[in-house]
């Protein structure tokens, strides 16, 4: 292989005389040749296929055929782009002059963006938001684990389950707006050839997010898309920057971050141009979340993502009382968590009972006109999707039933 890579590179110096001066790294991953010679694909891991989609939303396994491309940089952005106008070592380190490939790869740093340092010596003023972002804290997902933990097995959970899977989730500016981020350690590469692009959102959102979010409001998961997907909208019309990068506070969950968007501003009270919408409205303020009514049909719901043998999920439409404010109704999504899930860790859960193993769900699957929405009936007589005692998750949180909505009788005076 190292002879193989010499030879390559001696022989793009002597037909390009005229990058002799450049770094070797832009000599070879800028030619398409030599990466697709020197860059083999792994093989998929367990039962993953190639092309194959996860029932999580794991991005599909690269094609050995074009695995290359992960690597692959466009000659074109060298001139064009100044984020690369000083070459590739100011980030990545490794040594720009050596032609042997293990030379020259020596302190690679493969994720630059990871140190908020390096992108915050032009952009300080995001990097310093950033660092306090539920995107790059990942703070939501302790506070919701810590909960159910006792205290001394808090550092254990942070050291052996935390720090080695749910960490790598983090996000670094380079995940974003260069190349995707990993799921499961499976990368795409770049966006766009290495090009700093300012938003690609089926490149980035849909891969994080793409377990459910993405594939509901695109209708990949639905027969239809979110209304607002298809008038066009994509995730920044709502989720705008202030609160993707952050805005200098550190919160301990979405719930608590701000600015998050709600249905009212766009939507304002009293615009209604229907008398029975102003009515209905009325009548469900504060009572019922916009999503109570206006989710269209069913949504992936987890069934055994997280009791340590498989993942799944299976299509479902859960109403209950909000965890955070039982006095409203909205949609659930069911995320069990089993009590020995991290007992090979050492961590039992000690405090298990006290979270629900429903959240609630802003599910992005929005119509104007659902089934809720045409009759009082489904909720008010039949009940539909409401949960139930006998509906609840086997062996789930003693909390479970503290979000069965006890709904009262229909007032029609």
């Amino acid at each position: 292989m190292k002879i193989r890579y010499f030879l390559l590179v001696m022989m793009l110096l002597i037909l390009s005389p005229a990058v002799v001066g450049s770094e070797s790294c832009t000599d070879c991953h800028t030619d398409e040749s030599i990466m697709r010679s020197l860059v083999e694909a792994p093989k998929p891991k367990g039962n993953r296929t190639e092309g194959a989609i996860g029932p999580a939303g794991l991005p599909p396994f690269i094609k050995p055929d074009v695995y290359y491309k992960r690597y692959h940089v466009d000659k074109t952005l060298l001139e064009k782009d100044p984020h690369l106008l000083e070459g590739c070592t100011p980030c990545h380190g490794g040594d720009g002059k050596a032609l042997d490939k293990d030379d020259a790869h020596k302190g690679v740093v493969k994720r630059p963006s990871a140190d908020m340092g390096t992108c915050g010596q032009c952009h300080g003023d995001i990097t310093k938001t950033y660092e306090k972002s539920l995107h790059s804290t990942l703070e939501g997902f302790v506070t919701k684990m810590s909960n159910r933990l006792g205290t001394k097995e808090k550092k254990v959970f942070m050291d052996k389950v935390f720090g080695q899977s749910c960490r790598s989730c983090h996000a670094t500016c380079g995940d974003c707006h260069v190349s995707s981020p990993a799921v499961n350690g499976i990368r795409t590469g770049f966006i766009q050839g290495h090009a700093f692009v300012r938003k690609d959102e089926g490149k980035t959102c849909a891969v994080c997010h793409g377990g459910r979010v993405y594939p509901e409001f695109t209708g990949k998961n639905a027969a239809s898309p979110d209304v607002h997907y298809q008038k066009g909208m994509p995730c920044t019309k709502c989720h705008k920057k202030a609160e993707l990068h952050g805005d200098g506070n550190a919160y301990r969950n979405k719930d608590e971050a701000r600015p998050t968007p709600v249905c009212r501003d766009c939507h304002k009270k009293g615009s209604e141009k229907k008398a029975i919408a102003r009515l209905a409205h009325g009548k469900h303020d504060d009572r019922v979340t916009c999503y109570g009514c206006h989710v269209d049909g069913e949504y992936r719901n987890c069934s055994g993502c997280h009791d340590g043998k498989a993942l799944s999920s299976k299509p479902g439409f859960i109403l209950g009382a909000d965890p955070s404010d039982k006095r409203v109704v909205t949609t659930l999504r069911q995320v069990p968590v089993t009590r020995d899930s991290f007992l090979e860790a050492g961590v039992t859960m000690e405090n298990f009972d006290v979270m629900p193993d429903y959240r609630a769900a802003p599910v992005h699957r929005i119509r104007r006109v659902t089934d809720r929405t045409r009759s009082c009936d489904v909720c008010h007589v039949n009940r539909k999707g409401f949960l139930t005692k006998e509906s609840l998750i086997r062996r789930g949180s003693r909390s479970n039933e503290d979000v069965i909505f006890k709904m009262a009788p229909l007032n029609m005076e």
